[in-house]
Formats: structure tokens, sequence, C-alpha cells
């Protein structure tokens, strides 16, 4: 007879009572886990029962381009938000290489003009005189700090500037060996521009006041400044003085700052009563047209006295004509700036 030998299942096939799942008395057990095991521990038994929806999904694969850089995609589709933007002082420089025609008190009054007028002003002294740091009642003999420390050893600037009727960056007579001492300096001509980076946010208006030459002093202001005033005594001497800082004007443009003009030339100690006077000042007029301003700085006995008190005009005599006359020129300068 015989045997039997019972059929094999096939590979890979399950026996034929576990076809149809797990026997009826093993259902209730995998159904119910042990009371000391956690449900769903085996997650190899869990992933053949059937997919489970309430389990997270594992991350795709990172591929190795992935993980060396951003894909192209990626950096165009991320939107970048621009960074507000910080308002840059105006800096106006006031030069003319011949001394005597109201440079020092042209830049302290307009610039307490502009304070009054609701601006924050800043006032550079750049003449190693130190006339305006005495303006503001502050001896350049006696100050520890000055801009020379500032463009030669590069201090910040804001550890010169002391507060008066308007914030004032010191000069001492420190200041006329400071040509001598960036003779070597790369960049030189760019000393004063690099530190008033660090205050330019701060203020509307920077007033550079120059030393009465066109050395390396005026050069800096002349570079940093956007903007020049040219306070013109009327005489005829004064005057001709103008055909040289034009020229030294249009080098600094061509070389170092294309965006310096010049804003307006001022008539000043002007004497009306004096046929002298008016012959000049009708002789700005001709040579430079509108760039001469329609204010007129008359003499006044207050522009000398103003200083003696550590004060600008509008401070010293505030309802004075001298007082005015700054006044009246702060507003021709605001409205060709608005222009």
């Amino acid at each position: 007879m015989e045997e039997v030998v019972p059929e094999q299942p096939a590979a890979g096939e399950p026996p034929a009572g576990e076809q149809n799942g797990a026997s009826a008395e093993e259902a209730p057990q995998s159904a119910e886990p042990a009371a000391d095991e956690p449900a769903n521990s085996n997650p190899v038994e869990t992933a053949a029962e059937g997919p489970d929806t309430d389990a997270p999904e594992e991350p795709a694969r990172m591929k190795a381009r992935d993980l060396l850089a951003p894909s192209r995609g990626a950096a165009v589709a991320e939107e970048v938000e621009p960074e507000a933007s910080v308002k840059h002082a105006e800096v106006i420089a006031f030069a003319n290489q011949k001394g005597g025609v109201a440079k020092t008190t042209t830049t302290l009054n307009l610039a307490v003009a502009f304070k009054e007028s609701g601006y924050r002003v800043l006032c550079i002294d750049l003449d190693p005189q130190g006339n305006l740091t005495m303006s503001q009642g502050i001896d350049p003999d006696k100050v520890e700090k000055s801009l020379y420390d500032v463009l030669v050893n590069d201090m910040p600037i804001s550890e010169v500037i002391q507060h008066r009727e308007i914030d004032i960056a010191v000069a001492s007579i420190d200041l006329a060996g400071a040509e001598i001492a960036m003779s070597t300096k790369i960049g030189r001509e760019r000393s004063l521009e690099r530190a008033l980076s660090e205050v330019s946010g701060d203020y509307d208006f920077v007033c550079i006041d120059t030393p009465p030459s066109l050395g390396l002093l005026t050069i800096n202001a002349l570079t940093a400044a956007s903007k020049v005033i040219v306070p013109v005594q009327c005489e005829y001497l004064s005057m001709r003085g103008l055909v040289q800082l034009q020229n030294t004007l249009k080098m600094i443009q061509e070389n170092l700052n294309p965006d310096v003009k010049i804003e307006g030339i001022l008539p000043t100690m002007l004497d009306s009563r004096t046929v002298h006077a008016k012959e000049a000042v009708e002789i700005l007029e001709e040579n430079f047209g509108d760039l001469v301003f329609r204010s007129r700085i008359k003499k006044a006995i207050k522009f000398a006295e103003a200083p003696v008190k550590g004060s600008s005009v509008l401070k010293y005599d505030s309802q004075s004509n001298a007082a005015n006359y700054y006044r009246e020129l702060a507003k021709e300068v605001l409205a060709n700036g608005s222009s």
C-alpha cells in the first residue's frame, strides 16, 4: 500500500489554515495585547496587518545634493524682505580759501536756524584756529579729544562731539599738524567721509566749517559733502578766489566725489551804503547768475558780540536783524533742497 505524503504548499504560499488570516483562537489574542505590553509594540507586525492611517509618515530620504546646498528653486521661492532704508544727513561744506569772509559765522548761525526749524544738526569744526568751537563757549586749547584724533588716529567721531546749542565736533590746535600726519595715510582724502558714516543717520544736516585754504582738510570736507556754500565778502579781492575754488571743486568731482556741487554763493558783510559793495554784488550776479543767493548778510555788530558770549547771534539777540538774515537764508536753502 502506497504511503500518502501530504501535499507541500507552494513556495511563498502560506499554509492552508492560514490563508484566510489567523485562526479563530488566535484572533482575540492578536486583537488584545498583553496588559504589560504596549499596543503595536512590534512595528513589523503592524505594517503586515495593513496601513495605519494614524501613524506618522516617515520623512523622505534626503539626497546628497540637498545636503550640500539649497536648490535654485528654493532660493527663488524664498522672498527676502528689504531692509528699511536709513536716511543719511545732508552734508554742507562752507568753503572759501580767503579768510575773513564769515565762513564760521555762517556755519554756526545757519546750523542754529536749521535747528529752530526742527532739524537735527551737527557742526564740524575743521579749522585749526577753532573759531567755531570757541563760538560755542568751548576752549579749543583745553579739549582732550578733537577732530585731529578722528582724522589721524581713526577715533570714532562720536567721542569728540559736544552738545551746546547744536552738536559740535570740536577742533584743537593739533589740527594744524593733521595734514602732515595724514600724508602717508591711504585714502586720506576720505578720512572725514568715513568718520561721518558713524553718525550720518543721527542728523538731518552736517555743517562743516573749513580752514581758509584749499589743503587736505578742505579736500576732506569737499569729498564728504554733497553741497558747498561759498560765503563771499562783497569786495573785489574776495571774489577773485572763487575761480580757484571752482577749479579745486572740479578736480574733486572728477576724482573723489562726483556728486558734490555748489549750492550757492552767499554775499556777506554787505555794507549797502557803499557803491563798491553794490557793484560787487552785481559782478557776482553777472558771472554766477542763479547760484547767488537772494539772501544778503549785512554787516552788524551783533556778529562780533555773540561769539564773546559763546553763542550764535540767534540766541544772543533772537529778534535782531542779524538773526533774521540767517533765518531767511535757512528758508532759501531748505526751499532749494525740496525743489
